[in-house]
């Protein structure tokens, strides 16, 4: 078994484009790959981050909506969010919005958790876990 310990990868054609073997012979460039930010946190009770990366806060704008910041910026608004939620409330199955528009920019985005497919009512989840996915500035 072999071990390779280093501190930096860098490209040796570019820099910031590194590409990885996968199946067969297919290439993914690991920069485009990776999560450039996560967060885990409380929505109900006592609204609380658990966990993250890449965020410098997340607020309680107000029942089920919450606003996620990011430490370091995307590119652009052209950047995916990916969540899940757990809830207690009982009777309904439930869902997450990443808002789009004014609401998602690239130094942060809102987060709507709503009961569906039922009336579609917000509430505050009890834990709610986002990945977003995208270039960073």
């Amino acid at each position: 078994m072999s071990t390779l310990v280093i501190d930096t990868i860098q490209g040796r054609a570019s820099a910031n484009s590194i590409n990885v073997r996968g199946e067969g012979s297919n290439n993914t460039n690991l920069q485009q790959g990776l999560a450039k930010h996560f967060t885990i946190f409380r929505g109900k009770d006592t609204f609380a981050a658990i966990d993250g990366f890449n965020q410098s806060s997340i607020a309680d704008v107000s029942t089920g909506l919450h606003r996620t910041s990011f430490t370091s910026s995307f590119g652009s608004i052209n950047y995916s969010v990916t969540g899940s939620v757990v809830g207690s409330t009982t009777g309904g199955y439930y869902a997450f919005i990443a808002s789009d528009g004014g609401n998602k920019l690239t130094s942060s985005v809102d987060t709507l958790t709503i009961n569906s497919p039922g009336n579609s009512a917000v509430y505050d989840m009890d834990v709610v876990q986002l990945v977003s996915h995208g270039d960073l500035a």
